[in-house]
């Protein structure tokens, strides 16, 4: 019995099933955080693209001259007709949940966009949560020269 006790046989089974545990609550932790970023670079990509439309959404006639140069008027309701227009033929497919929340223009130069959409792991497991919404604000503003 001596001899049982002192025999190192097995003892790392354990260790390797432990280890190959954590290995892989890891990765896929690691594949969850990855895919969270890419999905907000993603949703940020479409919100600068649609806050750039809204900018360069004032007609030629709402240019006023000032002595530092022409300065586009911006007015809200163009700048969400814009913003619809771009989301209308932007690749925005893959996005679970899409929503415009804010297409304003607030000082009358600028447009600011406001996106939200829902973003889900690619493997969902007991640590990692269903889903998050996420929310990102570009602002674009308008210059001429």
């Amino acid at each position: 019995m001596r001899n049982r006790w002192k025999d190192d046989d097995g003892s790392t089974l354990p260790l390797m099933i432990f280890y190959g545990f954590l290995s892989l609550v890891l990765i896929l932790l690691v594949v969850a955080a990855t895919s969270l970023y890419l999905e907000r670079k993603r949703l940020f990509t479409v919100a600068d693209g649609a806050a750039l439309a809204g900018a360069e959404s004032f007609a030629l006639d709402r240019v006023d001259v000032t002595a530092t140069g022409p300065k586009p008027r911006l007015e809200s309701p163009e700048v969400r007709k814009a913003v619809d227009d771009y989301l209308a033929v932007a690749p925005i497919a893959r996005f679970d949940q899409l929503h415009v929340d804010r297409a304003v223009s607030v000082d009358g130069s600028s447009a600011t966009v406001e996106l939200s959409a829902y973003w889900r792991p690619p493997v969902v497991a007991a640590f990692v949560p269903r889903g998050i919404r996420l929310e990102v604000t570009a602002l674009a503003r308008s210059v001429l020269h």
